[in-house]
């Protein structure tokens, strides 16, 4: 019995050893792996901030507060070297109005300069979704230049006695102009880009076009037998369509070139030196390499959301004319035995996981899925437009997201449509001519010599029989051998004028 209790307690013993051990252990890891931080305050009082994160508290905060769509600011490059190129304006303006002092410009010089370059970008982590009309991401652009302008300048993070986020980087400025202008600026910096790619969806098209001018086909208006064209018109027509909205983007560009810094709070300038906003505007022109000028009215400028509406109406517009020239290339593709089958689109993957043999028009169909979201996207910035308040448009925030993903998205896209599809595509002549042939449409040709009502008696008799229609014009001797070659000749309908397409 002695023995036994002798030993219960030696078990206990040696289990309460382990167990403290283990517990010494747990704290000495834990002590080990908790990561350093650095103490910043702000009105809300103090706070820790990761020691290696070059962002500070007030993005902390907002870390925190929102967490709503994963999509942070820096999920747009974009966007972050507009911060980059705001900054830098403003710190420069701040030096030529006296201001700023030189030192500390170099510093911000330095640090915008690495954001440009394309480091530190993962410290940009806020989230698109935000209330306070983006101040906290006005403020995680000002405390991440500032800590990294610090460390460029031999300092620590966080010793902004030496360059401070407040008081050097938000210097002159509030996020209610700063904010807007990051936002046109990320817009002007990309369109250029989405214009140069929609130039080369453009050439593809042109290329298909002359590729295809002789090949005759049956127009069609309403889904019905119209007149014949040939597919080269088509594709040129398609062309066309699209430098319209190249166009048109490029004039809706210039309503961004309008911007408000140096308005300050409500477009008043407090706090805002003389000449700032001027020498601010040419610096931005000088970055851009776009006539940004200052607005003629601050107060109006600092509210307004006009540049994002016209900007956005013009991607809307784009995306329109991709959608209806996709779901035209759906159509033609169709079948390809039960359906129109004229082009073929080159085949990418199959197309069901039931139905072998299935191949399905992916890159057409995704095309107007971007197109819907691009539509959806400029509703958004109707809706956030029309519902600020008073001085300032809480919901900037929304068309600034949703705006630069539709540029994004179009972009994107349109490369897709280019080198996956449009490249590739081909006629099939013989299922052409067999329209030709069959068709009742090219009936319109004879109204000036035969009269609409005769013509039409024709056209109803060759659908009912379902013979041709020279076939029926030959059997009633309507027209001479000669007539029906000279009138009824497909090509020669068409109208066509090689000379006058671009010849890329």
């Amino acid at each position: 019995m002695r023995a036994r209790t002798f030993v219960t307690i030696a078990f206990c013993m040696v289990t309460c050893a382990a167990s403290l051990a283990t517990t010494a252990y747990a704290q000495t890891s834990s002590k080990a792996t908790t990561p350093a931080t650095r103490t910043e305050k702000d009105l809300l009082g103090e706070k820790q901030v990761p020691a290696d994160a070059y962002y500070g508290i007030q993005t902390a905060r907002a870390l925190e507060n929102f967490q709503l769509s994963g999509v942070a600011i820096n999920h747009y490059p974009g966007f972050v070297e507009a911060w980059a190129f705001v900054k830098l304006a403003a710190a420069r303006a701040n030096t030529a109005s006296g201001a700023m002092k030189p030192e500390r410009l170099a510093m911000i010089e330095k640090a915008c300069q690495a954001v440009l370059d394309g480091k530190y970008h993962d410290q940009f982590l806020v989230d698109w979704y935000q209330g306070g009309a983006g101040t906290s991401t006005n403020m995680n652009a000002n405390e991440v230049l500032a800590n990294v302008g610090l460390e460029l300048g031999g300092h620590k993070k966080g010793e902004y006695q030496f360059l401070e986020p407040h008081d050097d980087l938000n210097m002159s400025q509030s996020t209610n102009d700063s904010y807007p202008t990051a936002i046109k600026v990320a817009l002007i910096l990309r369109n250029e880009k989405l214009v140069a790619e929609l130039e080369q969806l453009v050439l593809s098209f042109r290329k298909k076009g002359n590729e295809f001018l002789p090949v005759v086909k049956m127009g069609r208006t309403e889904m019905q037998d119209a007149v014949p064209m040939t597919v080269g018109q088509e594709f040129h027509a398609f062309a066309a369509s699209l430098e319209s909205e190249i166009a048109l983007l490029r004039d809706a560009e210039k309503s961004l070139y309008s911007q408000n810094m140096g308005a300050s709070a409500i477009g008043t300038g407090i706090n805002v030196p003389k000449g700032y906003a001027a020498k601010c505007s040419a610096e931005l022109a000088k970055l851009t390499k776009r006539p940004m000028v200052v607005a003629d009215d601050m107060i109006a400028a600092t509210w307004d959301q006009q540049a994002f509406v016209v900007y956005s109406s013009a991607l809307k517009s784009t995306a329109i004319k991709l959608a209806k020239i996709s779901s035209d290339l759906i159509l033609l593709t169709s079948g390809p035995r039960a359906g129109l089958f004229e082009i073929n689109l080159p085949a990418l993957q199959p197309g069901s996981s039931i139905m072998p043999g299935k191949v399905n028009p992916v890159v057409p169909e995704v095309v107007g899925i971007i197109a819907f979201r691009v539509m959806g996207n400029d509703m958004c910035v109707t809706l956030a437009s029309h519902n600020g308040q008073l001085q300032l448009n809480a919901y900037e925030p929304l068309n600034g997201l949703v705006t630069i993903e539709s540029q994004a998205l179009l972009f994107n896209v349109s490369k897709l449509f280019r080198t996956k599809c449009v490249d590739g595509i081909t006629v099939n002549d013989k299922q052409l001519a067999h329209y030709m042939e069959t068709t009742v449409g090219i009936v319109t040709a004879l109204n000036p010599v035969l009269g609409y009502e005769k013509t039409s008696e024709l056209a109803v008799e060759a659908y009912t029989s379902g013979k041709g229609i020279v076939e029926i014009i030959r059997e009633k001797k309507l027209l001479t051998e000669k007539q029906i070659a000279e009138l009824l000749d497909p090509a020669k309908l068409t109208n066509l004028d090689a000379i006058k397409y671009p010849k890329k």
